[in-house]
């Protein structure tokens, strides 16, 4: 979630799980939790990238993207995120949402290095 440059993701179709967060006051290992479930994210079947992104007043946006929707129900399942999820609920998040889309266009820019 650190890399400045947008994931670099396969020819669509495929799906953006888009989470927007408002967090609460306070770290109670929230920043461990997201490292560990982006390391195990990306050991998935089906995972292709993530864009993540965090404002100073807590409003957070992970875009996660997926090769399908079963790729998603199985991390939405996984053994160490349903946990995490909830922990989420009770202590890190004050609001949230989630939306599942399938990508049908993309398309991207990168200024050459030299302009």
């Amino acid at each position: 979630m650190t890399d400045s440059a947008p994931a670099s993701l396969p020819a669509p179709p495929y799906y953006a799980v888009v989470f927007t967060a408002v967090r609460t006051a306070g770290d109670d290992g929230y920043g461990e939790t997201a490292e560990r479930l982006l390391e195990l994210a990306a050991e998935q079947p089906g995972f292709l990238g993530v864009d993540s992104a965090r404002g100073a007043d807590g409003l957070g946006i992970t875009v996660s993207y997926w090769r399908d929707e079963e790729s998603i129900a199985a991390w939405r399942d996984h053994a160490e995120h349903t946990p995490a999820r909830a922990h989420g609920r009770e202590h890190w998040y004050a609001s949230f949402s989630l939306h599942v889309a399938r990508v049908e266009r993309s398309y991207g820019f990168t200024r050459p290095a030299d302009a």
